[in-house]
């Protein structure tokens, strides 16, 4: 069976509000990168709150931007489950900064977040998806964004898949 809008729509809002819970350990435990960090997890947080929003609307899923969601419902609770593992993992025995970023890297690569990125690029039809676009646009590609601080820090980007 397909999962509906609905659990596509709250698994993303998790994933990025886990996010935003990663990023912020990262900015309390990295005072050189504080407000990188700090950026990215209050974008994460505005990324949540304006899915957040649309299920709040009316009738949110009759003019919900299609491809706004990743639909793999699966890849987004396995993306979680790893952001969750991690925020744990470094609560108990911190990375290193180059792991940080580089674990950041993946997880902005990954399903969810990498299809947010594809929709914000993507041409719309829709004046749901138009407003939408709009409102996140100023923090778009954080994988860039990431990559492009690696390089300026001299930290090296492993591969990704």
């Amino acid at each position: 069976m397909a999962p509906t809008v609905a659990t596509l729509l709250d698994e993303s809002i998790q994933l990025e509000l886990n996010l935003a819970k990663l990023y912020t350990l990262f900015n309390d435990h990295f005072p050189e990168d504080e407000e990188f960090w700090w950026q990215l997890s209050i974008e994460e947080r505005s990324h949540a709150a304006l899915l957040q929003q649309e299920k709040k609307q009316p009738q949110p899923l009759v003019f919900f931007p299609e491809n706004l969601l990743a639909k793999d419902l699966e890849a987004l609770q396995a993306n979680n489950a790893v952001i969750v593992e991690q925020v744990e993992k470094f609560a108990k025995s911190p990375c290193s900064r180059g792991e940080a970023l580089n674990l950041a890297l993946k997880i902005e690569m990954s399903a969810g977040e990498a299809h947010f990125q594809e929709f914000m690029e993507s041409e719309t039809g829709s004046l749901t998806a138009d407003l939408f676009k709009q409102l996140a646009s100023e923090d778009q590609n954080h994988a860039r964004r990431i990559r492009d601080y690696m390089k300026q820090n001299g930290i090296k980007a492993e591969k990704h898949q």
